[in-house]
């Protein structure tokens, strides 16, 4: 979604350098490049504070008196696995924006133990100190890692119910991880139930790479409309289900009373696949 805001904050991607020890040798062993990161910088308009990567394009927002609502209609749309699975036990995403999902999700399902895996330290930081997320605790962990590394990872094979997959770069015309290797991956992390959800963009060559590769990877994969400026959510089941409109739509009325979320008209989305 484009939307020209000017900037409040400004977290530059360099980290100091760290000190050389004493007795280092005059040519140290050569260090793994780091990854250099775009400028995270902050807006705010009407109530609503919104996250940049050095652009105009929006990576997430909070509402400031509604910190822990998922405020952008996609961000709620990432929840629409709620229509076949009631009650999560382990939920991850990969990408963490303005941590919207990671605060819903940790608010919303007490239950459940919720993951959220983010390569950029200042990402994280500015999450903490600039959209009220909260700490880790026995339930909440903040990765800094990177999502390729976390789904390729067999201790996370078949240990989700839920796959939150929101990754974009300063450009945002993309995600950023969209082979078929990286959708089987995310496959394995998946329970035989698990559902996978992921913001794409409609309008742009990388949805159709993106839809294939998932439909390589996942027994099933259907999409919403697209909202926003094209942004268009799917959601990929490990094993295949039946749409039975008339339980999703006595489903997502039970959403709606438990969480505001509008599920119903994700049912209708869905109507039209």
């Amino acid at each position: 979604m484009l939307i020209k805001r000017k900037s409040i904050e400004k977290v530059e991607s360099s980290r100091p350098a760290a000190a050389k020890p004493a007795n280092a040798s005059s040519k140290p062993a050569a260090k793994p490049r780091k990854p250099k990161f775009a400028p995270v910088t902050l807006s705010e308009l009407d109530g609503v504070r919104y996250l940049h990567f050095g652009t105009e394009w929006v990576q997430g927002a909070m509402r400031i008196r509604k910190p822990d609502w998922p405020e952008l209609e996609y961000a709620q749309q990432m929840n629409a696995w709620l229509l076949w699975l009631a009650e999560p036990r382990r939920i991850a995403q990969l990408g963490l924006g303005t941590a919207a999902l990671t605060k819903f999700c940790y608010k919303q399902f007490p239950q459940a133990d919720v993951t959220a895996v983010e390569l950029n330290p200042h990402v994280i930081a500015v999450c903490q100190s600039m959209f009220k997320l909260p700490p880790d605790d026995e339930r909440l962990h903040v990765l800094e890692m990177d999502a390729m590394d976390f789904v390729t990872d067999k201790a996370n094979y078949a240990s989700l119910d839920v796959l939150q997959v929101d990754l974009y770069d300063a450009t945002a015309r993309g995600p950023v991880l969209d082979t078929p290797e990286f959708y089987q991956s995310c496959a394995a992390c998946l329970t035989d139930d698990g559902i996978m959800t992921v913001n794409l963009f409609g309008d742009h060559p990388s949805y159709a790479k993106n839809l294939k590769a998932m439909k390589f990877a996942f027994a099933q994969v259907v999409c919403l409309p697209p909202v926003h400026e094209g942004n268009v959510v799917a959601i990929a089941f490990r094993q295949k289900r039946a749409i039975d409109l008339a339980a999703l739509k006595e489903r997502a009325a039970h959403i709606v009373a438990e969480t505001k979320l509008p599920a119903k008209s994700w049912v209708k989305g869905l109507a039209q696949n």
